[in-house]
């Protein structure tokens, strides 16, 4: 206190700018959005995915965990039980429907620390803007990852055997020629097509939040 009774009143404009002086000599860090896009950090909060086992097999069980966790209320999610004839998750139920609403959804990842099947996890996409209300909502057909290399798409049976633990454990690798067998036998009726903001994950997108 006793430094500003001393200091003479016409040097207080000066100080207050001080900080404004200082930033006018640093480099300028300017991003080109979107010509130049720069690289999220590998935990990002992106865009949510649905993974699958490796034979193809959904990880969701439908337990609404994620959406109770929720602090926006984004979430929506209704459980079914699997069948011998249709049976997408190695355990008894699956999420039949799986709804995001991007316009609620803060990004926060409390949804994917609540899933307990690591089912849920958060990519690096970020670009989720769109022409529509209707299309920020993501349905489940929007969220699912894409199939790779050694999976088949659900519904199939599980491989034989095994328990739903094995699949938990990482003792399922791969679908098997039973299974390959089985999807050809019995074609899937088409898939519901993605909505025009909820289209699959751009390539170079990786999962990574929740990892």
């Amino acid at each position: 206190m006793a430094d500003d009774a001393e200091r003479p009143g016409w040097l207080d404009p000066v100080a207050g700018f001080g900080v404004t002086f200082r930033t006018m000599f640093t480099d300028v860090v300017t991003e080109e959005y979107p010509e130049q896009k720069v690289p999220t950090q590998p935990r990002f909060h992106g865009r949510h995915q649905l993974n699958r086992h490796p034979d193809g097999l959904e990880k969701c069980v439908g337990c609404e965990l994620c959406a109770w966790a929720c602090p926006a209320d984004a979430i929506y999610v209704e459980g079914a039980d699997n069948t011998d004839e249709e049976r997408y998750s190695p355990g008894e139920r699956y999420g039949r429907v799986y709804q995001i609403n991007y316009l609620r959804c803060i990004l926060c990842g409390l949804c994917i620390e609540a899933c307990p099947t690591r089912a849920l996890t958060m990519t690096n996409f970020y670009e989720l803007a769109g022409p529509s209300r209707r299309g920020l909502i993501y349905e489940k057909q929007d969220l699912l990852a894409p199939v790779q290399p050694g999976m088949v798409a659900a519904p199939h049976p599980a491989v034989a055997g095994t328990t739903e633990k094995d699949y938990y454990s990482g003792r399922v690798t791969e679908a098997t020629a039973e299974q390959r067998a089985w999807v050809e036998a019995h074609p899937a009726p088409p898939a519901a097509p993605a909505t025009a903001a909820g289209a699959a994950t751009p390539a170079g997108a990786t999962t990574g939040a929740g990892r």
